[in-house]
């Protein structure tokens, strides 16, 4: 890894004052964009999705806790895992309580869904010390419709709003040649209104790094993520923490 060039403090002025006058413009487009986000239209969710949770069965609905809006991560965990993917438990673990409250305050709960059972789910949310609420799609549809597992043989084979084939030719072959049904992680939002559910947005693979975070804030050092420094366990850990990479 290649370390910024030694300059003066005139020369790094200069420079940085050249830099701040795109980070204001990329501010605003950012700001712009979050308009727009804002005025995307809604869909309203008709399919009565079912989840298993820590007091039985629930709706959709039931993951509001009572709260207009509801932010659902999609954790990625395969039924047939026995741990929760390492990328997604990074994050996971960067959510403070104060995080959540803050979510409460603006009438908005936050959970996370997963294909895996109920019981797995429960055990690496101990294992972790986790307090997030947290349902197994386990049986349900959910996870298919909203675009973050991938079976092309029942006609989902698109992720990021971009299919397998264009993954292939984009170089991205893993994507199309992985074993299938996998996981990808998402996040999707919804809202309710008088006891109606509508979907708002979802977000998948690089997009979800720009919710902010610690990579948020080693994007802006001068050695950034330092990624190609890590070495995983495993053969299995590499290829879940590869995952959200290779859809970017």
């Amino acid at each position: 890894m290649s370390l910024p060039r030694i300059a003066t403090r005139e020369e790094w002025l200069a420079a940085r004052k050249e830099l701040l006058a795109k980070e204001k413009n990329l501010t605003r487009q950012h700001d712009a964009l979050s308009t727009e986000r804002r005025n995307l239209p809604m869909v309203e969710i008709v399919k009565d999705y079912q989840f298993d949770g820590p007091d039985g069965r629930v709706r959709l609905i039931d993951l509001f806790e009572n709260r207009p809006q509801l932010m659902i991560y999609h954790f990625m965990f395969h039924p047939e895992w026995e741990e929760g993917c390492s990328s997604c438990s990074a994050g996971t673990d960067e959510l403070s309580p104060g995080f959540l409250e803050h979510l409460h305050v603006r009438d908005t709960t936050y959970a996370m869904v997963s294909r895996a059972p109920l019981d797995k789910l429960q055990s690496w949310k101990a294992r972790k010390g986790w307090e997030l609420p947290w349902y197994s799609s386990s049986g349900s549809d959910f996870n298919y419709d909203f675009g973050v597992t991938i079976d092309d043989s029942r006609g989902f084979g698109e992720y990021n709003y971009r299919s397998l084939d264009e993954y292939a030719a984009a170089g991205q072959e893993s994507m199309k040649t992985a074993d299938q049904p996998y996981d990808m992680p998402g996040l999707s939002c919804f809202l309710q209104v008088d006891g109606r559910v509508f979907h708002t947005y979802s977000q998948y693979a690089r997009g979800l790094e720009s919710t902010g975070g610690s990579y948020y804030f080693l994007d802006l050092t001068a050695l950034g993520r330092q990624e190609e420094w890590e070495e995983p366990k495993d053969r299995t850990e590499s290829a879940r923490s590869a995952t959200p990479d290779f859809a970017s």
